[in-house]
C-alpha cells in the first residue's frame, strides 16, 4: 500500500481549507454586499437628523418612515396580509393618522397618504401580474367617470385639492378591482364578508371612549357619536354598511353558527344599531329603516310587525325626537348657525345651481370647483370654502352633465352586476344592493366624495358581490359555489 508523501498531504490539506474560503467571484460580492450595507447605514445616519427635525420630534410623524419600509416590503413579498390589515384596521385609523400629517413643499400628507398610494400601487400590480382577471365590463363601466374626472382635474380651479381628490378616486376604483382578485368562490366571498365585519370591532369598542369622554357635551346638536372617525355622519354611513354586512352573516344558511356565535353576534347587531342611533344622522337612520323593511317584504314578513312598532318607539327616545322636530323650525336663511342642517342645505343647493352659466352646463367647471367657488355664491358661507352636501348637486357643478350621467352609469352597470348575483346566492344580492341603495340615498345629504374610509369599505364591499356573480363564468368554478381556498395573488 503506497502511503501518502508529505508534500501531497500538504496539498490536500490546502485543498481541504481553502474550499472554505470564498471564490474570487464570491468574495468580491461580499465586498460589494457589505459596502452597500456600511453605505445604507451611514446615509441613514445623515438622514435621520433631518428627517426627525423636519417630523418636528414627534413620535406620531416619526414612525411615517418605519411604515413607508413595512408597508413596501408586505407590497413586495405579502400582499393579501397588506390587504387584510388595512381592511381590519383602516376603520380605526383616523384617530391617529391625523397626528402623522406633515407639510412639504405647502402639501399635507402622513402614513394616511402613504396608505392610500399603497392600495393603488397594490392594485395596479395585481392587474399587472394577472391582466386576465381584470373584471374588463366593470372597468368600463369605470372608465367614463374617471375620463370625467380627469378633465376636471385639468380645468379646476384648485389643482392641488382636484390632485388629492382624483387620487382618491383612484383608490376607490383600487377597492373595488382588489376585490375581483381575492374572490374566486362564495366562501371567498364569505370570507371577505367577515374581514369587512372584524373592522367594526375597534370602532364599536372605542365608541364606549368616546361616549365616556364627550357623552355629557351639550352643543347645538348635543351629544353626536363619531367613535374613530373624523365626524358623526361618516361613523353613521358605515354603520349603514356593517350592519347589512352583520345580518348576511347571521342569515345566510350556508353558514354554520354555533348558538354562542349567534347570540353574541344577534347582540352585536342591537349594539351597532344603537351606536347608530347616537350618531344623530338622519339620513343614515331612514336608509337602514328602508334596507329592513325591505328585507323583512323579501325574506321574513313576520318582521313587518316588529318595524311597524319601530316608529313609535323612535320616538320616545329624546334624542330621536328631537333631530326630527328639529327639522320643523330654522328654516329661514339667516346664517348658517340659525339654519336646520335640511333648510341650510337647500338653501346651499339652490345658490350654486342658480349661480352656474349655461356654458357650464356640459363640463362643469372643474373637481373641487363647488367648494372654491362657494364663498362667491353662497351668501352664509361666511368666509368658508363649503361642499355641496349633495354628489349630485356636486358632480354637476364641477363635471356638468356628462360627468353627472358617467357616475350614474357607473352604478347602474353595478347594480345590474349585482342583481344577477342572484343566480348563486339571493341574500348576498340583497344585501349588497341595499349596500349600493344606501350610498345613493345618502349621497343626496352629505360629502360622500370625501369620506375615504367609508369608501374603501363599501366599494370593497360591493366589488366581492360583483366578483362572486362574475364567477359562474370562470371555467374552475361552477356556478360560483364551490370553496376553494382564498388565494396568494
Amino acid at each position: 500500500m503506497n502511503m501518502p508523501t508529505e508534500s501531497a498531504m500538504q496539498s490536500g490539506s490546502a485543498k481541504v481549507h481553502t474550499r472554505w474560503l470564498p471564490a474570487a467571484g464570491d468574495a468580491h460580492t461580499l465586498y460589494v454586499a457589505l459596502f452597500v450595507v456600511v453605505a445604507l447605514a451611514l446615509a441613514i445616519g445623515v438622514i435621520v437628523p433631518f428627517y426627525a427635525e423636519l417630523m418636528d420630534y414627534k413620535p406620531a410623524r416619526l414612525l411615517a418612515l418605519p411604515a413607508v419600509l413595512v408597508f413596501g416590503l408586505l407590497l413586495l413579498f405579502n400582499r393579501l396580509l397588506l390587504l387584510a390589515l388595512i381592511i381590519v384596521f383602516r376603520s380605526a385609523g383616523d384617530v391617529i393618522l391625523d397626528s402623522t400629517r406633515f407639510s412639504i413643499g405647502g402639501y399635507e400628507t402622513g402614513i394616511g397618504g402613504l396608505i392610500n398610494l399603497c392600495v393603488i400601487m397594490l392594485a395596479c400590480m395585481l392587474v399587472f401580474e394577472k391582466p386576465s382577471r381584470l373584471p374588463k365590463k366593470m372597468t368600463m363601466a369605470w372608465l367614463p367617470f374617471l375620463l370625467v374626472a380627469l378633465f376636471g382635474l385639468v380645468i379646476s380651479p384648485e389643482k392641488g385639492d382636484a390632485i388629492r381628490s382624483y387620487l382618491t378616486l383612484l383608490s376607490y376604483f383600487a377597492m373595488f378591482i382588489i376585490a375581483f382578485y381575492f374572490v374566486r368562490s362564495a366562501q371567498d366571498f364569505r370570507r371577505c364578508v367577515k374581514l369587512v365585519l372584524w373592522s367594526s370591532v375597534l370602532p364599536a369598542a372605542y365608541a364606549l371612549v368616546d361616549i365616556a369622554l364627550h357623552g355629557a357635551a351639550g352643543g347645538a346638536e348635543g351629544f353626536r357619536l363619531q367613535s374613530t372617525f373624523t365626524h358623526p355622519n361618516i361613523f353613521a354611513f358605515y354603520l349603514t354598511l356593517i350592519i347589512p354586512l352583520t345580518l348576511y352573516v347571521l342569515k345566510d344558511k350556508t353558514t354554520v353558527l354555533g348558538s354562542g356565535s349567534r347570540i353574541v353576534l344577534t347582540l352585536y347587531l342591537f349594539y351597532l344599531l344603537a351606536l347608530l342611533v347616537l350618531t344623530q344622522t338622519r339620513s343614515a337612520w331612514l336608509a337602514c329603516m328602508i334596507v329592513f323593511f325591505a328585507y323583512a317584504l323579501l325574506f321574513e314578513r313576520r318582521y313587518l310587525l316588529y318595524l311597524m312598532l319601530l316608529p313609535v318607539v323612535a320616538l320616545l327616545v329624546p334624542e330621536i325626537r328631537e333631530r326630527l322636530l328639529d327639522l320643523g323650525s330654522g328654516t329661514t336663511a339667516v346664517a348658517y348657525a340659525k339654519l336646520n342642517s335640511f333648510a341650510w342645505r337647500l338653501s346651499i343647493w339652490e345658490s350654486g345651481l342658480q349661480w352656474m352659466r349655461p356654458s357650464h352646463y356640459l363640463f362643469g367647471y372643474g373637481l373641487e370647483a363647488f367648494r372654491h367657488y362657494s364663498q362667491t355664491f353662497f351668501p352664509a358661507a361666511n368666509h368658508m370654502n363649503w361642499g355641496a352636501h349633495n354628489v349630485y348637486v356636486q358632480w354637476f357643478f364641477d363635471a356638468g352633465m356628462v360627468g353627472l350621467l358617467a357616475y350614474l352609469w357607473l352604478y347602474a352597470r353595478v347594480a345590474l352586476m349585482l342583481k344577477s348575483l342572484t343566480r348563486i346566492d339571493r341574500l348576498a344580492a340583497f344585501v349588497t344592493l341595499a349596500l349600493v341603495f344606501s350610498y345613493l340615498l345618502v349621497s343626496s345629504s352629505d360629502n360622500i366624495f370625501g369620506y375615504l374610509v367609508f369608501n374603501w369599505y363599501f366599494w370593497f364591499s360591493v366589488g366581492i358581490g360583483c366578483a362572486l356573480a362574475t364567477s359562474v363564468t370562470l371555467p374552475d368554478n361552477k356556478a360560483g359555489r364551490q370553496a376553494r381556498p382564498l388565494e396568494q395573488p
